[in-house]
């Protein structure tokens, strides 16, 4: 089951801004995270790596935590595991973000709800670089 509908996936992807802290993102290019930072940054998106190495990834300088981010971000993308998901959601709602995006197989319900409750548009268990071709 997907979380977020078509509508909600289309004012992400159009209308939320274009400041995307992706959480998980580093130099590691077999890694998921990677390909998909490329292609919002293709789409115009600017992306703030967010990672525990805080390694500056596509020319961008990265952040060990979303709190450290000296500016606004409009969406979190998540790029951690279902279990760390959570917190990544709740740090999004509290650095004021407009949208939290949980990738392909990042699912959890309860930080949905949270999140939802919360006034954020959200999206669960899909890939931007997936939907923005559809647009």
């Amino acid at each position: 089951m997907s979380y977020g509908d078509d509508a909600t996936v289309r004012r992400i992807l159009t209308a939320s801004g274009d400041t995307w802290a992706v959480v998980g993102l580093s130099n590691n290019t077999a890694r998921a995270a990677y390909g998909v930072a490329r292609v919002l940054q293709r789409a115009g998106k600017r992306i703030v790596p967010v990672h525990p190495k805080a390694e500056t990834v596509l020319g961008e300088q990265g952040y060990a935590s979303l709190a450290e981010i000296p500016f606004p971000v409009d969406v979190v993308d998540v790029f951690v595991n279902s279990e760390l998901a959570g917190p990544v959601a709740d740090q999004a709602v509290a650095k004021g973000a407009k949208a939290v995006w949980f990738q392909l197989g990042v699912v959890d319900e309860e930080a949905y709800a949270r999140t939802r409750r919360a006034g954020l548009d959200m999206v669960m268990d899909r890939c931007p670089a997936i939907e923005l071709p559809l647009l």
